[in-house]
This record gives C-alpha cells, sequence and structure tokens, in this order.
C-alpha cells in the first residue's frame, strides 16, 4: 500500500531561531555523522502525528524513502524534508505544532547531544552530573519556569487503553484543568493524551489562558509514542531513565492510570525513589485511578507491589476508582503539601533537587539477554534496590515489546529469561499474564507473542 507524501522546506518558530555560525556549523556536522539515523527516526514519528500507527516498524516500513536534511543559512538554518507523510500538511503546509516539535527534536537529538552527553562538562557515570544534565535539557527547552507555584500533574498510562479508559482519563484531566493544574505526559496517545484534551476544555472554562501540556519522550520509544497534537512543548531525552528522571523532578505528583509493562515500570520507578531512606519525609502525590472497569487492574498492580516490595511501598499511594473529582481535589491539596515542604527546604518549585535519586536509577539498562538473566530479583537487598532492578526487568520486556534493538535482539537470540525468588516470580508471572489476557501488551486485536521467559 502506498501513503501519500511531500517534499519541503521549513523554517524554525520560536526556537533556534537565532544561532551563531559556530552553533549552525555543530548542527550539520551532527546531522550527517552518528546522529543522523536517531534524528531521521524521531523527525518521521512527529510527523506522523494524529496517524493511529503506534508501530514504530510499521511506521518506518511505510516512509522507507523519507529523509530530512539540516541546511545552512546566513541568518541560521532550513529543514528540507523529502518523502514526508501527507498526513502532517494542510493544503501542502506543515502543521505549525509539527513544524514546533521538529524543531526540537532538531534541539534535542543534535543540539544537546553536543552539549551535554558528549561534553566533557558531565561525567554521566555520576549521580550529581546525571541530574544536572537532565537540568540543562530542561533548561534549554526553556521547561523550566521559575515563579510558578507548583501545578504540574504528571500523568502516566497505557497508550493502548480501552474507550471507557481513555475517556475517564479525559474527565480526570478535566477536573485537574478546572483546578488550574498543567500536565506532563508521555506525549504519546491514549492515557498521554487523555488528561491533556481533558484539562483544554478546563483551562478554557475557568479563563486560565493556554495550560502546559509538556511532553516528555526519547527516541527508543518516539516511533511507537508519537507526540499527541495537544504536547506544547516537547522534549525528547537521550534514554528512558533521564526521561524518567525528568518527570519526577520537574512534577509535583503523579497520576498513574491503567496501562501495560510500562507502566508498571513507571510505578517501580517512583516507588523505587520514594523508598529511599532519604526521601523519607518528601512529600510526592501519587495516585492511582481507572474507571471501576480497572478495578481488578489496580488490585493486580497492588498485589504486586506487596508481593515483592512490601507494604511500606503501598503506604506511599492512594488508588482512587471511578472519581475523577476526588483525584483532583486530592492532588490539589498534595500541591500545597508540596509547595509548604519547597518553602522549608529552601528548594525551587520548578526543579526538585531535594529528591534523591540512587544511580541505580540513573544509569541507562541495555536489555541484553545477558544483562536480563543477571537481574538481582531476591528480596535480600534493600527494597528501593529491589524495585530498581524490577523496573529493570519490565524495561527489558518494554524494549522487547516495542523499541527497535529489542524486537531484533529477540528475533537474533529469543526470549529475555527472568529468574529470581519464586514469590517475586510468581507475583510477576501472574501480572504478566494479566496484561497478555487484558490485551496491555498490544493494541486489542492483535496477539501478543511474549518476549521473555519467566523462571521460578
Amino acid at each position: 500500500m502506498k501513503y501519500d507524501v511531500i517534499d519541503a522546506v521549513i523554517s524554525p518558530k520560536g526556537q533556534l531561531e537565532t544561532l551563531s555560525q559556530f552553533e549552525v556549523r555543530r548542527i550539520l556536522n551532527a546531522s550527517e555523522g552518528e546522529l543522523a539515523k536517531i534524528f531521521r527516526n524521531c523527525s518521521l514519528a512527529v510527523l506522523n502525528c494524529g496517524s493511529g500507527v503506534d508501530d514504530g516498524q510499521e511506521l518506518f516500513r511505510r516512509y522507507p524513502d523519507f529523509s530530512i536534511k539540516v541546511i545552512q543559512r546566513q541568518r541560521g538554518i532550513l529543514l528540507s524534508l523529502k518523502r514526508a507523510p501527507a498526513v502532517a500538511f494542510v493544503d501542502g503546509v506543515l502543521i505549525t505544532g509539527i513544524n514546533e516539535h521538529l524543531f526540537s527534536v532538531l534541539r534535542d537529538v543534535l543540539y544537546v547531544y553536543n552539549k551535554i552527553v558528549n561534553s566533557p562538562r558531565f561525567n554521566l557515570q555520576k549521580s550529581d552530573d546525571v541530574t544536572n544534565a537532565v537540568f540543562h535539557i530542561l533548561r534549554n527547552a526553556h521547561i523550566l519556569q521559575p515563579g510558578r507555584l507548583p501545578n504540574l500533574v504528571v500523568c502516566w498510562g497505557g497508550h493502548s487503553i480501552s474507550r471507557e479508559e481513555y475517556d475517564y482519563t479525559k474527565e480526570v484531566g478535566y477536573q485537574l484543568g478546572l483546578r488550574s493544574l498543567d500536565i506532563c505526559t508521555g506525549c504519546g496517545p491514549g492515557a498521554m493524551k487523555g488528561p491533556m484534551k481533558g484539562a483544554t476544555i478546563g483551562h478554557a472554562k475557568q479563563r486560565s489562558g493556554m495550560g502546559r501540556y509538556l511532553g516528555l519522550t526519547e527516541p527508543g520509544i518516539i516511533a511507537a509514542e508519537s507526540p499527541n497534537p495537544i504536547v506544547n512543548d516537547l522534549v525528547i531525552l537521550p534514554d528512558i531513565e533521564k526521561r524518567l528522571e525528568a518527570f519526577v523532578r520537574t512534577g509535583h505528583g503523579i497520576i498513574v492510570f491503567p496501562g501495560g509493562v510500562g507502566t508498571a515500570e513507571e510505578i517501580l520507578y517512583i516507588l523505587g525513589i520514594l523508598l529511599h531512606p532519604d526521601n523519607a519525609s518528601v512529600p510526592f502525590p501519587l495516585i492511582l485511578t481507572g474507571p471501576q472497569s480497572a478495578e481488578d487492574y489496580f488490585k493486580q498492580i497492588n498485589r504486586f507491589i506487596l508481593d515483592t516490595i512490601g507494604l511500606d511501598a503501598q503506604q506511599r499511594y492512594k488508588i482512587i476508582i471511578d472519581n475523577p473529582a476526588k483525584v483532583a481535589i486530592q492532588m490539589k491539596a498534595g500541591m500545597k503539601q508540596v509547595q509548604t515542604f519547597r518553602q522549608q527546604q529552601g528548594d525551587a518549585y520548578y526543579f526538585n533537587w531535594t529528591l534523591k535519586i540512587d544511580q541505580s536509577f540513573q544509569q541507562p539498562f541495555e536489555p541484553t539477554h545477558e544483562n536480563m538473566r543477571q537481574l538481582a530479583l531476591h528480596k535480600d537487598q534493600p527494597s528501593h534496590e529491589l524495585a530498581a532492578n524490577l523496573r529493570r526487568a519490565f524495561s527489558g520486556v518494554v524494549a522487547g515489546n516495542v523499541k527497535e534493538e529489542g524486537i531484533r535482539a529477540i528475533a537474533e537470540h529469543g526470549l529475555y529469561e527472568l529468574k529470581g525468588d519464586k514469590e517475586i516470580m510468581t507475583s510477576m508471572d501472574n501480572l504478566l499474564t494479566a496484561f497478555v489476557k487484558q490485551q496491555r501488551m498490544k493494541m486489542p486485536g492483535t496477539e501478543y507473542v511474549p518476549c521473555y521467559r519467566i523462571i521460578k
């Protein structure tokens, strides 16, 4: 099947409009070097906005001849698009929001890489330097805004949820918008789009102006979760670990909607951080919520947390079923606690410096078959360290499900093997099996083929 394509040359709007000749040359060199493929793939994902395709491999098959090139001009840069998806254009003109997101890709994949990832200023093996790198990436994207009181709610959840669950996320977003709370998500469809869509109506009714709809993603996941049209600030972090740290450093509270293995990974990440002894007194509102039909889903998550990292972890979150207004009221109250604590600590509202994040949550995990087999999935370790290892296990399953390198590794070497304490592995097996039965691993209507094998 052929898909309509368009050639175009576009100029930046709102960012990267004023660059020195040195900066232009650096971007030009990076776009033709080792980052060329990442830049091309992330750009194609952005152009895919609204198409409904949530399979990165399928997207690349549809547009094999797509290319993007940086053009140098005396006054800055342009982008030349060849055989780009026509869905990104209206009457032959690139949609403004997609134009903005394309230059966000250029900014974060090329410009930031040279300033952060490939810079001697940052030793990304050190915890403090990782946090400072995340700070610099967000500041460069103009995400950090001093003077704003805590009001940014991070919303996590699946991209392939049911219609009922999606409508519920919109209703929660609406209630948050009515209370002048802004939204930050992983930028894709499903539970990442719904809260933003609902919040736009709440903000409009309150005449509170344009809300903030912040989307945080990373190169390995963006093709399967293209930015939704509501995102007005897009940031592409270098890897999943820096993306997760960006969520908890900038957000003031988290709402978790139904999802799959990626959502379980996110839950384990935040609980592992909150369980660190240094964070015992840090307020961080965390709510798990969904419609009545999702009650069993959250019971399964709750049981898994109890079986693995214990009762203390359960004390760090609330489960609210089928009550969007209560979710928003609780989150608004949590914001006041965050504000008071930050004032007492002298911490910034726009970036949570106080929160302790162990290096085990910051270092990129490469889901090779050997690394997956060697994960320490046992209880003979502090609960926050077990949470870190469980998060890595789920991160590997995500990679095997949707990431290009993970899918390729499974095809070449077979299934990932996960082994550990019998109680932990049994609970993990039960949870993942439930996800498969509920079609939370892939879009409904497609048969899921596991990328893992659990050894008890």
